[in-house]
Formats: structure tokens, sequence, C-alpha cells
């Protein structure tokens, strides 16, 4: 599991050398993949609430095959929800940089050439527009440059 990635993950137990929960805990905190953790009927209540907080469905043994398949499909639903926050995040992370590199570059152009917050900004938007590139590229060889 290391290596790879998965969508899904079911666990069916108890494992050879454990009962199976530490392992959903794990993948669930260690991956994007849905964990599905089947478990004997008399231990599921209690191993429920203490897996829940982590992510991972559990299901009784014995359960049905339509109890399975819905919780798949649920599952799969919420990874592809995942997904799609996953990818926000990373977009909402690169405007924050891309923030902090054209902020950092205004202010050494503040300091090394004496210009106001706006023209430094008005600047870096122009330098970008004229050299068809992005305020990152331009804040970037800012801070090479006056550093």
């Amino acid at each position: 599991m290391l290596g790879a990635a998965f969508d899904l993950i079911l666990v069916n137990a108890p494992l050879p050398d454990d009962v199976g929960v530490g392992f959903a805990e794990a993948a669930c905190a260690e991956s994007d993949a849905g964990v599905l953790l089947l478990i004997r009927s008399e231990l599921y209540e209690e191993t429920y609430y203490r897996v829940r907080a982590s992510g991972v469905i559990a299901l009784p043994k014995p359960t049905s095959t339509q109890m399975v398949a819905q919780s798949l499909r649920v599952l799969c639903a919420i990874r592809e929800r995942l997904r799609g926050m996953r990818r926000h995040q990373a977009t909402v992370e690169e405007k924050i940089e891309e923030l902090r590199l054209v902020n950092r570059a205004k202010w050494l152009l503040i300091e090394c050439l004496h210009m106001t917050e706006p023209e430094a900004h008005s600047y870096i938007t122009r330098q970008a527009m004229e050299q068809r590139t992005g305020k990152k590229e331009i804040a970037e060889n800012i801070i090479r440059t006056y550093q």
C-alpha cells in the first residue's frame, strides 16, 4: 500500500496478524482511499464508534451483497468529492504562493527603486502583460534581481 494509490480499500476483519481496525484507520489517515471495514457483528458497535471519526465505513458481518454495493457507491461518491476538494485546495495554495511572491517583489521594488505600493503593483502587472507571462514569473525575476 505504501507505493501505490488506491481508490477503495476493503478490509475483511480480522486480519491474520491483527483485528484490522488499526490498518483501516491508518489507510484512511495516510491515503485518499475510501475504506470499508467488514467486522464481526458482535464487535460492530464498539468498532463503528472507534473508526467513525477517522472516516472508515464499517459494516457488520455477515452482510448482504446489496449493503456492500451500496457502501461502495457511497465511498466512491465521497472519494470523488475529496478529489475535487484536493484540486481546489491545490489551486488556492498556488494562488496564495503567487500572492506571497508578488508581495515580496513589490516590497523589493519599494525598497530598492523607491516606488509606491501602487506603482510596484502596476509595474509587475504591466511587465506580466508585456512579456505575456504570469505575475509569479515576473515576481520571481524581481526577487532574483534585487535580493
